[in-house]
This record gives structure tokens, sequence and C-alpha cells, in this order.
């Protein structure tokens, strides 16, 4: 049976709060078991064993984040994650080059799928801003020339990037429908044409997040209709702290960004129960 994990960022756990009071280590993974996440993303080696022997004694699993140039320092990411074990669930790669051309992009993609073919881990290459998926008719470009390219869908980075007009046009959503029939995984946030992320918990954003839940009502089921039915698909909650989360003049971001993490949490976990229950009838 396919099957939904849901994973909190290990990224969004810190608070960077003007007084400087940050969470532990052991702390933010006891919070993030507490409340019933079924994983974490993690980009920091350097603590990474502690984390993988907290999840794998936990019964959960994880993601690791790299920022990779060129197939040597996959190889090298690949090399540390394997060690780790198999609680790390997949690679989630960043491509940290800005090409030029379409060609030089297939190049070094090739480069990566061949280090993944040589892996027992899946890859996954994540649409963000400042990387080589930064541009969305760029990255749709290549998916013409590597149709089976597998993505990690940050929807947020191409709202804001294209700053699409409100409504979303009939156009545009085929355009993101085309990026998200490629996904293998998602990371969650809400963006508004102008800011890369907004407050889900204020009523004025409800049209934003109503728009964020479609794009990944469509994925979900997309990404059922490709799988294999014993697959796993995860869904990573990643509301950042600032510059992505928005703050006052003291310095304070403007919601408790912890409990609208819970909250996205249950409103995606509603979700993917409400289309399987679609299968069952």
């Amino acid at each position: 049976m396919q099957k939904l994990l849901i994973y909190q960022s290990m990224w969004a756990m810190e608070r960077r709060r003007p007084d400087g009071e940050e969470w532990s280590l052991e702390k933010k993974l006891e919070m993030i078991h507490g409340a019933g996440f079924d994983g974490v993303g993690f980009h920091d080696y350097e603590t990474a064993g502690v984390v993988a022997d907290f999840l794998d004694s936990h019964d959960m699993t994880g993601a690791a984040f790299c920022f990779p140039r060129n197939g040597d320092d996959l190889r090298a990411v690949v090399d540390e994650v394997s060690m780790l074990g198999p609680v790390v669930d997949h690679i989630n790669l960043q491509p940290d080059i800005k090409p030029y051309t379409l060609d030089e992009a297939v190049h070094v993609v090739e480069e990566w799928r061949d280090v993944a073919d040589g892996s027992n881990i899946p890859i996954h290459v994540e649409t963000h801003r400042d990387r080589m998926t930064t541009d969305l008719f760029f990255t749709l470009h290549l998916l013409d020339r590597i149709p089976d390219l597998r993505l990690t869908g940050d929807l947020s980075h191409y709202l804001v990037g294209r700053e699409f007009a409100w409504p979303i046009s009939d156009d545009n959503h085929a355009l993101m429908h085309r990026i998200i029939d490629n996904c293998w995984g998602f990371h969650g946030r809400v963006a508004s044409r102008e800011q890369i992320q907004v407050q889900i918990s204020f009523p004025q954003h409800k049209d934003w997040v109503d728009l964020f839940m479609k794009w990944w009502e469509y994925g979900f089921r997309s990404w059922r209709r490709r799988a294999p039915k014993d697959a796993t698909l995860t869904f990573l909650c990643e509301l950042g702290p600032r510059e992505y989360a928005m703050t006052g003049s003291d310095g304070y971001e403007l919601s408790d960004r912890w409990q609208e993490t819970l909250a996205m949490k249950e409103m995606v976990r509603t979700l993917w129960d409400n289309i399987e229950a679609e299968g069952k009838h």
C-alpha cells in the first residue's frame, strides 16, 4: 500500500530570535517525535550521526540535504549518507550551480544520475531559487531533455519567482502541473506572489493556503498514479526562520511558526487520508 510520511525540517526548528534563545538538538528531536512526525530533513552532517541514531531508535526516517556543484560533490555526500544506514529515506539535492545553457545543465544532471545509479539511495532534485532550478521555464526545458528527472517540489519558489497574477490563470496552473508531475516529494511552505512565506494562521492568507492545498492535492494524486503500489511519498514541513518568516519592528516573528507547522501537518495528513479513502470505495 502506498503511504505518506510527513517530515519536519531541522532548519525550520531554528528560532533566530533577538534574545538568542535556541532549542538544543535533543529538544528539537523530542519535539518533532512528540508531535507525531514520521521523520526529519537535515543538512548538518556534523550532527547527522546523533540525528540518525535518534531516528533509528524511535522508528523514524529522514531526508539528507546536499548542495553539490558536480558529480564529485554528490559522491562525497552519498558516501557520508551511506554510513548513516537505511534510516535515510532519500537525498534531497539543491543544485548549487547556475548554468547559462541547457546543455551545461543536462551535462551535470547526467553526472548526478550516474552517481545516483551507483547508490541505493533515491536522489531528488529540488526546485529552488538561486539554484539551477531557479527559473520555471528553464526547469521545464530541462524536463523536456530529461523527462524522468525526479524532483522535490518546493512550489513556493516558482510562485514568487514568476509572480503569477491572481487569480492564477489556467495557463500558469498547467505550467505548475508539469513540474508537479515530475515530483517524488514535496516541501511544505505557503507563499504569496510577493512573499516566499506567509503565516498560514492569518485569515488574510487563506486564498494562498487554499492554492497550495490544491497544488499538493494534484501532486498527491499524480504521484499515486505514477508510483509503485508499495511506494512512500515524503512531505517535508518547511516553515523557515527569518528571513523566510516575517518579523515585526522588534525582530520577533508575527506568528507562532511551530504551531503553524503542526497545523500544516494535520492539513496535509487529512488531505492524504481523504484521497486514500476515495480509492477504497
